[in-house]
């Protein structure tokens, strides 16, 4: 087979060919979700060495957001129309070029330029990663594709803070930019491998881009600010809005449209993007809330709030195999069911445990959490995707991530809304708490979709 070579979806590619590809989709995906963890850990020293406020210095982290959240849905319709491994290439070699920016930067108006590139990059990468895995693994081998990509996720994830930490200790905060060079030039030169999947050559309605970019930036910047500046906060808002009622109005005649209507109407897709914005909203809030609870609740140090919570990512990452293959031979709509009851009982237990119980035993519900999460977002994904036509799975991969996004946000806000209406120790466990039941409906919903019985 050539390398590059067009390849139907549902037969995959041969060895060792499938081997490399999988690796460049995967080393692009560790290179997104890495970056963002290294730089959360360097905002103080970004701040101190670039001489701005710390306040100043979260722009860094805001602007790679809301930029891949503005692109998700762009990148999957260029995708779609230019063929996904010519645009997903476009986007490791964009996050590349935005690395180096980053680590030459002067100022910080510069670092956040180059971070806003970085977020159009990785989402090129999130949104048309598991659209190129289903053209490069045979169609019974989607559920463990989509396990090494959560596997991958977590274990970066999990990775991330201490990595950052350790690269801080030993150089400044430019090599933490530095490290994506090697990795973003080997997924460039793997990509090579990837599929040549067949665009359709539909033009990119700019205005309808234009609508989508004001809808999610003005959503993410207007969550952002509502705790703090709420007239503010209200008036993005609205104006997000009324940019989503312009979109619709725009794209509902379309067969192929920006914000993926037609698989919206496709009851086992509306259902699984629902659910996983429920999960990720409850995941997101307790992932938020539970360091608060352990350091004011519990008293214990940030070394210790760490360690504590490092079971909930690495959980994930063993779930995540198990349900990557389970979810080719159990009805994954009670795989989903049970992982947002799991993951539902943890964050309860989280939210309910004794001011005077024993603090180190917090690691199991914890772990349950990891286990929870793991098991319900392998199969929601594979089920999402799998409901989506192979010419749609760019649109698809594009509202996997959207939802996602959507969900953190939410669960952010959240939390956020909480401390500022309840003191610093009752906001944490109310979090919880309120996570629990959001986490529980993601599992419940699982259940209406259609299928339930069968896969």
């Amino acid at each position: 087979m050539i390398l590059g070579g067009t390849v139907e979806a549902g037969t995959g590619l041969e060895q060792p060919r499938r081997a490399i590809a999988v690796a460049a989709v995967l080393a692009a995906m560790t290179l997104a979700v890495l970056d963002a963890a290294l730089a959360n850990v360097a905002l103080p020293t970004i701040a101190r060495s670039l001489r701005v406020a710390p306040a100043a210095s979260v722009q860094v982290v805001t602007a790679y957001q809301t930029a891949l959240v503005m692109a998700l849905l762009p990148c999957a319709a260029l995708g779609e129309s230019f063929g996904f491994r010519k645009v997903f290439a476009l986007g490791v070699g964009l996050f590349i070029v935005a690395s180096g920016l980053c680590m030459l930067a002067p100022s910080l108006p510069w670092l956040v330029a180059g971070r806003v590139l970085q977020g159009l990059g990785s989402a090129a990468i999130m949104a048309l990663g598991i659209a190129l895995l289903r053209h490069v693994v045979p169609s019974d081998r989607l559920g463990t594709a989509i396990g090494w990509n959560a596997l991958t996720v977590a274990l970066a994830s999990a990775a991330g803070p201490s990595m950052g930490a350790l690269i801080l200790s030993l150089g400044g905060w430019r090599w933490l930019f530095a490290i994506n060079l090697p990795v973003g030039l080997a997924a460039l030169l793997f990509a090579k491998t990837l599929p040549s999947v067949p665009g359709t050559g539909r033009r990119l309605d700019l205005v309808s881009t234009a609508l989508n970019a004001g809808l999610f930036g003005a959503l993410v910047v207007g969550t952002q600010a509502l705790p703090s500046q709420p007239v503010v906060g209200v008036f993005l808002l609205a104006l997000s809005a009324t940019a989503l009622v312009a979109l619709l109005h725009r794209e509902l005649p379309k067969t192929a449209p920006l914000i993926p209507l037609d698989l919206l109407r496709r009851r086992p897709f509306l259902i699984s993007v629902i659910a996983s914005i429920c999960c990720f909203t409850g995941q997101a809030a307790g992932m938020v809330a539970l360091p608060f609870h352990l350091q004011h609740e519990f008293g214990q140090t940030p070394w210790m709030t760490g360690l504590l919570m490092t079971p909930w990512p690495l959980t994930v990452a063993v779930t995540s195999q198990i349900a990557g293959r389970l979810s080719e031979r159990v009805p994954t709509a009670w795989l989903c069911a049970a992982g947002g009851i799991g993951l539902s009982v943890g964050l309860g237990l989280l939210g309910l445990w004794p001011r005077g119980g024993e603090p180190l035993l917090l690691a199991i519900p914890i772990a349950l959490c990891g286990f929870g999460f793991g098991l319900f977002q392998v199969p929601n994904n594979r089920n999402m995707f799998l409901a989506a036509p192979a010419e749609r799975s760019g649109a698809a991969g594009g509202m996997q991530g959207t939802a996602r996004l959507t969900g953190q946000t939410l669960g952010a806000l959240l939390i956020t809304l909480l401390f500022a209406g309840l003191s610093v120790d009752a906001a944490p466990r109310v979090g919880l708490c309120m996570a629990a039941c959001v986490t529980l409906a993601a599992g419940l919903v699982s259940l209406r979709r259609a299928g339930a019985i069968r896969r």
